[in-house]
């Protein structure tokens, strides 16, 4: 798993920038396009950040389906396909580890009640 350095929610997972465009993107909870995100990225910013690169920042959290992109007129908008960083590195950990992964998940909730009832939980939630 690729880890990369930033100090935000989402550290050692992405990139800076990528890391700033999510935050803006789970605080917003909605749809974003990227001119609203590049306006949003650049208040107080010195020098700006150029549409183009916000663009492709954008582009590619969607090629890494982190972020998901619904055509909008001429354009996209964008939201987030996971409610956080934690999201993100469960995905990268069972992609990366399969069943392994799994597994260790299963031997933690055997042993841990409140863990079990989550996970259950959440399962309940996904179906």
């Amino acid at each position: 798993m690729k880890r990369m350095a930033g100090n935000d929610e989402g550290a050692g997972l992405l990139g800076p920038l990528e890391s700033e465009i999510m935050q803006v993107m789970w605080a917003a909870r909605e749809p974003r396009s990227v001119r609203a995100m590049l306006e949003e990225l650049n208040r107080g910013r010195r020098p700006p950040l150029a549409y183009t690169t916000v663009m492709t920042v954008m582009a590619r959290l969607a090629e890494k389906e982190i972020l998901r992109r619904k055509k909008d007129g001429r354009g996209y908008v964008y939201e987030a396909t996971m409610p956080n960083a934690a999201g993100i590195a469960v995905r990268d950990v069972i992609r990366d580890f399969g069943e392994s992964a799994l597994a260790s998940f299963v031997e933690q909730a055997r042993s841990d009640p409140k863990l079990a009832k989550r996970l259950q939980r959440l399962m309940q939630d996904k179906q």
